[in-house]
């Protein structure tokens, strides 16, 4: 088991700290956003599960009664194999280091929850004030698409159940039918794709592990490449160059064409709109998307190996 342990630990390690760090200085997620988000997340679960399964290895080498229920489907050969009687002094430190860290995600992933929960009920309250519910007879705010009248240019999709695109008049009054198009295409890809869920996952994990540079990096990452995806949705059915012109028009007035750093992924944006970067051929994405999706397995591999090998 002590093999398992350290094998284990030499994957999450490499998973947590050099490759999120070549995968940032990588070229290829700005032309594929999409599978550079599966990257992320596979990397993420490579994680999570080298440090679930040692906590599981760990906690049945130091109670017997996990380790009976563990290893009750199993025959005794398996049982023999993992060898957890003869675990060195460590195994308990470690077991009580990855409890911790497994109780502070979940906190960390709860207190995210609870808090997104209750900004979108403050969002929706606001919005309730802002757009009240007409008189019986005369239908009602509530549907995909409300229209505020604001003289601020501004579009956004509020998530939730159901989910809903918020649009200003200011917006209607700047935008070509075209361009309006492009700005609704774009938050409805974030809603198909589900992004506030990955959103909320990956500020919990940077905000309960600061230190750690792949949580840190899947945060800033995950915040930069669902934008790029959903702008990629939308210039798939508008054109690259419609999306660019309605980017600049709803954020002109936040500066999307200078070299404020609170807006450089704007100015980003719109010059990947501008000038899109060659994609990646179809070969090559089916084969990045299956070598990530492989990852994830190492940690299952290497603790099942020895069961593997006892029943052989």
């Amino acid at each position: 088991m002590t093999v398992c342990l350290l094998l284990l630990s030499i994957v999450a390690l490499t998973a947590a700290v050099p490759v999120p760090r070549a995968l940032t200085r990588a070229t290829w997620p700005e032309r594929e956003p999409v599978v550079a988000l599966w990257t992320w997340q596979c990397l993420v679960a490579t994680v999570l599960l080298c440090c679930l399964t040692a906590l599981a290895l760990a906690t049945a080498a130091v109670f017997g009664t996990v380790r009976a229920q563990l290893f009750a489907p199993a025959p005794p050969s398996v049982t023999e194999a993992y060898d957890l009687s003869a675990t060195p002094t460590w195994t308990a430190g470690l077991g009580l280091l990855l409890a911790c860290g497994a109780a502070w995600t979940t906190a960390m992933l709860l207190r995210e929850l609870v808090e997104a929960r209750r900004r979108h009920g403050q969002a929706r309250a606001h919005l309730r004030e802002r757009a009240p519910e007409l008189p019986a007879g005369l239908g009602s705010v509530r549907g995909p698409l409300l229209v505020l009248e604001d003289e601020y240019p501004d579009a956004w999709w509020m998530p939730g159940s159901p989910s809903q695109l918020i649009v200003t008049t200011g917006a209607l009054r700047r935008l070509t039918d075209h361009q309006l198009d492009a700005v609704l295409t774009h938050e409805r890809g974030h809603a198909r794709a589900r992004h506030d869920w990955l959103l909320h996952l990956s500020t919990a994990l940077a905000t309960g592990f600061p230190h750690v540079p792949l949580f840190a990096h899947f945060c800033d990452q995950t915040h930069r490449l669902v934008e790029l995806a959903a702008d990629d949705t939308a210039s798939r059915r508008c054109g690259h160059l419609t999306t660019a012109l309605a980017l600049i028009e709803l954020n002109q007035h936040r500066g999307v064409l200078t070299c404020d750093s609170t807006h450089r992924l704007l100015g980003e944006r719109v010059n990947r709109l501008l000038q899109p970067p060659p994609r990646l051929g179809r070969r090559d994405r089916a084969l990045t998307t299956t070598l990530a999706a492989l990852v994830p397995l190492l940690p299952v591999l290497i603790t099942f190996a020895p069961g593997l090998t006892a029943l052989t």
